[in-house]
């Protein structure tokens, strides 16, 4: 963007913007400002606890247009001390990090004291961190060491930061549970919450695929009685390909989560922590798919109507919808039909 001309009167409105004192430049203020009514020093010096030099110096440094006369002056040396190091060793170090990029003052000084170099290790560290300022060394970019790059994802993105969930279905995470009950036996356990009403659909499948993710929101869309209208998963492979499809043919917003960041699911982590802790520790569960997810459905009913939740205020997710109107006040438990 090019900018033309600036406002009238831009430089005497910045020119007045005054910064922020901290409290020793407050009293500063005050001690000239009781200096000008009373003109007593005394009483200035003993009110502030200052030598009468002190004050002097204050008074006669504040300009009362600019408050930054108030502030201390830089006690930094006018002539610092140059550094004594022979061009020769800057070369050296140069040369060596140059040929050995990421070797530090710790390997670099070893080889310069084999070259007959009587240097130190600080010293060495200083060229170094002096080098780089100068811009003589340049740092070389990573390469990545495996050819493999990932696919592009044609649908999911991340979430954006100002998309906040509000109401029920505006954010659904859904992740998968590995449940491994015997020696050679390995279920998957598809979990699903809402994270407003804390409304949880789980499934059972022999595996986790793209196939088995797509018909997952099948479920999802049949059990959960609101519309979807987003879902956040992580990176695994089973929330791609027709999964991401049927995510973007049902109008479904989908998210994927940056690599290594669970807690960004955490809802739904908590989620399989609970059914793990409340369900499968628990009971004698089948482990054919089937039967399992029969006793799933009954959890299911169990969590979502029967259980209170402490974060819904000690109700269950069924009420919370009610008692906010997302549901009818005389709509059914999910599974009075089965009961």
């Amino acid at each position: 963007m090019k900018v033309f001309s600036i406002a009238k009167g831009f430089h005497q409105v910045t020119k007045n913007v005054q910064p922020e004192l901290s409290q020793k430049e407050q009293n500063r203020l005050r001690a000239i400002r009781l200096y000008k009514e009373t003109g007593d020093t005394s009483l200035v010096c003993k009110t502030f606890e200052t030598g009468r030099a002190t004050f002097y110096r204050w008074f006669k440094r504040y300009d009362p247009k600019d408050f930054i006369s108030l502030k201390d002056k830089s006690k930094r040396p006018k002539n610092l001390r140059k550094p004594k190091w022979s061009y020769e060793l800057i070369i050296a170090v140069k040369e060596l990090r140059k040929k050995y990029p990421r070797w530090g003052k710790e390997k670099v000084f070893p080889l310069l004291q084999a070259q007959g170099f009587k240097t130190s290790e600080s010293t060495v560290g200083r060229i170094i961190s002096y080098l780089k300022k100068r811009g003589d060394l340049i740092e070389p970019q990573r390469r990545a060491i495996s050819a493999k790059r990932k696919a592009q994802r044609p649908y999911a993105i991340r979430k954006p930061k100002d998309y906040v969930p509000n109401l029920p279905g505006d954010l659904v995470q859904v992740d998968t549970l590995d449940i491994r009950p015997l020696p050679g036996i390995t279920l998957k356990q598809f979990t699903s919450r809402d994270v407003i009403s804390k409304w949880d659909v789980i499934e059972a499948r022999s595996r986790a695929t793209a196939k088995t993710a797509r018909e997952f929101i099948e479920t999802m869309q049949k059990r959960m009685p609101f519309k979807i209208k987003a879902i956040q998963v992580d990176g695994g492979s089973e929330f791609y390909a027709e999964f991401e499809n049927a995510c973007k043919d049902k109008g479904i917003r989908l998210f994927v989560l940056p690599p290594k960041s669970p807690k960004l699911n955490g809802s739904v982590e908590r989620a399989n922590r609970t059914h793990t802790e409340e369900f499968y520790e628990v009971n004698d569960c089948s482990w054919t798919v089937s039967e399992l997810n029969e006793q799933l459905r009954q959890w299911e009913h169990t969590y979502n109507c029967i259980r209170p939740h402490h974060s819904l205020g000690k109700i269950t997710p069924l009420q919370f919808l009610k008692n906010n109107s997302i549901i009818d006040a005389k709509y059914p438990s999910p599974l009075s039909h089965m009961l």
